[in-house]
Parts: structure tokens; sequence; C-alpha cells
């Protein structure tokens, strides 16, 4: 039952129309808000959609009902920032299936105004709460630089090297007027701002917003019937590692990444040299690293350099978290959606920072530090 490449469509994607602080906002309201942007844009209403999926801590059910949507087919995986990019992978499967025929995917997080938004307090029962939070680390900020300063000193990787991940991307920034952060940085500032965990400072730590959005999938043979451009499903990959930082196979490499990035290739029938656009979530500044290398567009160690030398930044190469990404557009606590959005605007010619002649958008995601990955092949060209 194997999905051909360009079997299924994107036909509607859309944002909520506030990201940022949203004060006066729900989780739910801001899912409903992303949910009815992408129906607008795909030119549908609740009734016209049968599959439908989000991730915790809103239930499918809660959303399904608030929407006054009645699904034949349901998914609530929960992997951290990168469910939707499985969600994605799983709904193109569904309708490949003949589960369903018309798949939303939502996303909604109160993550800055915390409106309705569910704590998340310790588990001491969990495997993080006996065996690593007893030596202190607790959460993204102090868990991250486990690996990180393993990577720096064997890859010889400096601070200036780290800061400059937050210096490129706020020049993609600067282009994006809904980027919470636009003013230029330099190497020093991202330096001398303050020190949250070490290696990392303030300004290599990802935002905290609020915001939502969503996407809409269909078989490619109807996509002429919307009225968007489609924009097609190459291929899509996905993995999982340890929950715990401290137990990844390889402190200098996710295993998630190296199974979902290939696995997204190889369904694709694609090689790096046709990659126009990359997403690499960035909840931290090492994330595009780890991804540059192990999804195989650089040598392992060679990802500080490639940034360095300027192939990311506007202009560049391989153009790379062109929004802004978490560093600097937004960052609700589950990113995934806002990269996939990107993804989308770049492949359809909608982006503010537009890459001219973006044909694939590689999009690629992290969730629970390390702990899992989904990749997304997407382009404007059916196979």
């Amino acid at each position: 039952m194997t999905i051909k490449p360009g079997e299924i469509a994107i036909v509607g994607a859309a944002e909520s129309t506030r990201i940022g602080t949203v004060p006066d906002m729900s989780q739910i309201m801001l899912h409903a808000d992303a949910a009815l942007n992408a129906m607008a844009d795909a030119g549908l209403k609740p009734s016209d959609i049968d599959g439908f999926a989000c991730v915790g801590p809103m239930m499918p059910q809660q959303l399904v009902h608030y929407l006054g949507i009645t699904p034949k087919w349901v998914d609530g995986t929960g992997v951290g920032g990168c469910s939707f990019m499985l969600h994605v992978r799983h709904a193109a499967a569904a309708i490949h299936a003949g589960y369903c025929s018309t798949v939303l995917i939502t996303h909604g997080e109160s993550g800055k105004s915390r409106i309705n938004a569910t704590p998340r307090p310790p588990e001491p029962q969990s495997l993080q709460g006996q065996f690593e939070m007893p030596f202190g680390p607790m959460g993204p900020p102090t868990l991250f630089p486990i690996p990180v300063l393993r990577y720096m000193k064997t890859y010889n990787v400096t601070h200036e090297h780290l800061a400059q991940v937050a210096v490129v991307q706020r020049e993609w920034a600067a282009k994006n007027p809904r980027a919470a952060f636009r003013d230029p940085i330099t190497i020093e500032d991202v330096l001398n701002s303050r020190m949250i965990a070490y290696p990392f400072r303030l300004l290599q730590c990802c935002l905290v917003t609020d915001g939502g959005g969503a996407l809409i999938l269909t078989s490619a043979d109807r996509a002429k019937d919307f009225p968007q451009k489609p924009v097609y499903i190459l291929g899509s990959g996905e993995s999982a590692e340890a929950t715990m930082v401290s137990q990844m196979q390889d402190f200098t490499s996710s295993r998630a990444f190296r199974v979902a990035g290939p696995e997204a290739f190889r369904m694709a029938g694609i090689k790096h040299g046709d990659v126009d656009h990359l997403m690499i979530y960035d909840a931290f500044a090492h994330l595009p690293l780890y991804g540059l290398e192990d999804l195989g567009f650089v040598e392992r160690g060679a990802a500080k350099d490639f940034i360095w030398e300027g192939h990311t930044r506007p202009g560049g190469k391989l153009p790379l978290n062109t929004n802004g990404g978490g560093l600097s557009y937004t960052h609700t606590g589950m990113y995934g959606m806002f990269a996939l959005q990107e993804s989308v605007r770049q492949v359809r010619g909608i982006a503010p920072a537009q890459v001219p002649g973006v044909e694939i958008s590689v999009c690629h995601g992290v969730g629970g530090m390390f702990s899992a990955s989904g990749t997304v092949v997407l382009s404007n060209q059916r196979p």
C-alpha cells in the first residue's frame, strides 16, 4: 500500500489571525481560528471535512465537537513539537487507504498567555522523573545542553558558531512582518544576552508565544477543485528515540533524525541537490546544526562552517528557516506546525521572505528533546 509521491496534496493552509501575545483567546479558540482560516483558504466548510488530527492537551473529540465536524478518521498522535509532521504523514496514508477524503490538522497553543492551558507538573513516576530530574535538569533549557556540550567539544563548535545561527535567522525574520523579533542582531549581541543554561544564552533560546495553525489535505486528483495551487506531498518519515536525553545513542547526532529524514528522501525519490528550501525546527540554536548533518546536507562537523559561511542566509544556496524560526518568528511550545506553514508558503510562492524558484521544500521537526522526529517533503510539482 505504498503512497506515490504527489498522490496527496495540501489544499488549505493558514495560521491563526494573530500570533505572539493573544491574551483574549483560549487554546481551543486558537485551534478554531486557524481551522476556519484554513477552511476559507481551501473554500471548504466544516461539513466537508471527514478526517481530523491534533495533538494534546486538546483532544480530537473536543475540537471536532467545537468545530461541528463529523470525522470518519481521527488522529491524536502526540510526540512533542513534530507531531504535526507525523499527522501529515498519517493523514496521507489514511486518504490513500480510503478511510477519509479530506483531513484537517489543527494546532492552537497559549504558550505565553497560558489561557486555559494545562500546566506541566513534574512527573516523578516517569523515566525522566526517576533518572534525570534527581540530578537537576528539568525541561528543555536544562536538558538540551547535555548533548550540545559534547557536540561542541567533538566538532570544535565555538560559542560564536552557535550565536551565528541566531544572527542569520534574525536576518530572515527582518523580512517577515509577523515575526516577533525583527531588529538585526550581531554575534556580540547574542553572546552578551542573559545566560539561561550554559551554553545557551537568551537569544539562542526559542520564543514563548501564543498562536495556531491548520492544514487541509486531500487526494491530488481532487486538488484542481480548490482555489489555491496545491502543494504535493512527495515523501515523509518519522521515528523516535529515548525520552531521556541522557539515553541518546549518540550525543552528537539524533538517531530519530537519521531515520525520519532519509526515509522521507527515499519516499520522495529526491537528492539533497534537489532541495530548494529547508525548514529545521529550531527550539534552540543547535538544532539546525544537528539537522543539516543528520539529514545529510553536510558532513559530520561541517554544519557550523556551512552556516558561518552564509549558505543558509538570504541569498545563500540553501535558504533555511526563512520565517525567522522559533528563535525569532514564533514558538508556542510545539513549533512544527509553523515550520510546515512556512514550507507551504515558500512552495506556493507567497512567503513574506520568498525564495525565488522554490519547487521542493523539506520540513524537518524534533519532538521532546530529541525523542522524536518527523520529516515532510513538499513540492509545487506533481511527479
